[in-house]
């Protein structure tokens, strides 16, 4: 892959990872054009002159939509979902006999939204990306949450499993689920980042699709006890400081964690969205961190061992850290700065005409809550400020909307958010100049966090590109 911004090209490793990640989008592209020919424009595109214009177009692309995916799909249900008979007139004849589903129940055949995935020489270690550009609200459906798996993921019955606390403790102990769950639970809503999400962005515009570019990324409701609930129980020793988290998966995935960090807001997760864990999450015990990089999070959680100084496993030494110009690396770099992203319109999105859009996205922060997000529509010569919709929580993905009026020229559409600790969102340039790219044969790989640049032609074709003002 040759490097159109003059950088250094990948290493061989990672040039081969990036390069499956294009094909793996592509294919996902493939099946959404096929999804998308019998119908003309995609359902949020209205080219308006006002209200009145935007709820005809609205209307008028429903009508569309319905019946192109009515004729497309009868016969041939969507993963998550079960093929049913499709009614021609539903007012007219009985629907379709209560709790047949089998009693937990299925989205509608008719919605097309599926992770795709990362393709690794093999299925166990590998991941896969949230669809963000049809996403709704803040919370990611757990049948949608991106994953990252090391060692393919275990199935393990929740009364076989054990948590042992042991080290640095006055009374190690080990917990069965059902002790656990003993515990008062608290619930929190928490996105959670994988640290190399956008990792082929850092030198040029790779992939073509927010769910590419920026997919490693999703919100949900997170129930579990506090971790200090636990550490008050075995007693911790003093001059403790790290705790080493251990996972139940063939890769036995550990990491260090800061014993700061576990007594303020680590949570020991069981639930997600309102249910148990989902297997592919951690089912039955997952370590929760908020706002740090999605390898802390350990699944499967199997052992706790207390410290005094940090472990230095293979996940912390060798990856995860940030090689930079030098011979330095940032290492124990937990939290996930702020960041944001518009999600509409978006890579290989289409504008069918001028008029007035809704600009939207997520924006979030591993130091709290957003506090405000700006939108620029000229590459980041002028901003503008969006409005967050409620709720806006620490730590959580937030939804900003923009009012866009498009003249139907040329336009580039950035979003920069900034935290409540007042750190803005930089561009990758900045980055760049503050990391460097020549860092080893290796370079920057994790935590690009830099300004996502959409730019939109005149045809209203949107492309990932890489801008600076």
């Amino acid at each position: 892959m040759s490097s159109r911004s003059g950088f250094p090209e990948y290493d061989e490793k990672t040039r081969e990872m990036v390069e499956g990640m294009v094909r793996a989008e592509e294919r996902a592209l493939a099946r959404r054009k096929a999804d998308l020919e019998q119908c003309e424009c995609k359902e949020g595109m209205f080219p308006t002159g006002g209200r009145r214009g935007f709820l005809a177009g609205a209307a008028a692309v429903a009508g569309s939509v319905t019946a192109a995916t009515l004729a497309g799909n009868a016969g041939a249900a969507t993963p998550g979902a079960m093929d049913y008979p499709v009614q021609k007139d539903p007012t007219k004849e009985q629907g379709r006999l209560t709790n047949d589903d089998g009693g937990y129940g299925t989205r509608s055949q008719f919605e097309t939204e599926v992770r795709w995935r990362f393709p690794t020489a093999t299925k166990e270690s590998s991941w896969t990306m949230t669809p963000l550009d049809k996403s709704n609200g803040i919370v990611t459906p757990s049948g949608l949450h991106f994953e990252r798996h090391h060692g393919g993921i275990p199935n393990i019955p929740p009364d076989r499993h054990r948590l042992v606390v042991h080290g640095m403790v006055k009374t190690p102990r080990m917990y069965g689920m059902s002790d656990l769950k003993k515990f008062p639970l608290v619930s929190r809503f928490h996105f959670i980042e994988c640290s190399g999400n956008g990792l082929t962005e850092w030198r040029e515009p790779t992939l073509k699709t927010v769910q590419g570019t920026h997919g490693l990324t999703s919100t949900s409701e997170w129930t579990g006890i506090p971790l200090s609930t636990i550490l008050q129980e075995v007693g911790v020793q003093d001059g403790a400081a790290w705790i080493l988290a251990e996972g139940a998966d063939a890769a036995v995935m550990t990491r260090s964690v800061p014993m700061d960090k576990a007594w303020s807001d680590a949570m020991l997760a069981v639930a997600q969205n309102g249910e148990a864990l989902r297997p592919e999450q951690g089912y039955p015990l997952r370590l929760l961190l908020p706002g740090w990089e999605g390898n802390t999070h350990i699944k499967w959680l199997r052992r706790l061992e207390i410290s005094d100084k940090p472990f230095m496993t293979r996940e912390e030494t060798s990856k995860y850290t940030d090689l930079l110009t030098g011979g330095q690396a940032r290492q124990f770099s937990f939290a996930m700065e702020a960041k944001s992203v518009i999600t509409f319109p978006s890579g290989e999105m289409k504008l069918p005409g001028a008029g007035f859009y809704e600009v939207t996205g997520l924006a979030w922060s591993g130091r709290g809550r957003v506090r405000r997000v700006e939108v620029s529509s000229d590459g980041g010569q002028s901003w503008q400020i969006a409005s967050l919709e409620e709720p806006v929580m620490p730590v959580c993905h937030t939804r900003f909307r923009f009012p866009w009026v498009w003249d139907g020229k040329p336009a580039i559409l950035q979003s920069r958010c900034q935290d409540e600790t007042g750190y803005v969102q930089p561009t990758i340039r900045q980055l760049v100049e503050a990391r460097g790219l020549d860092g080893g044969k290796y370079g920057s790989v994790y935590h690009l966090n830099g300004i996502q640049s959409w730019n939109i032609a005149s045809d209203g074709s949107v492309t990932n590109v890489h801008h600076y003002a």
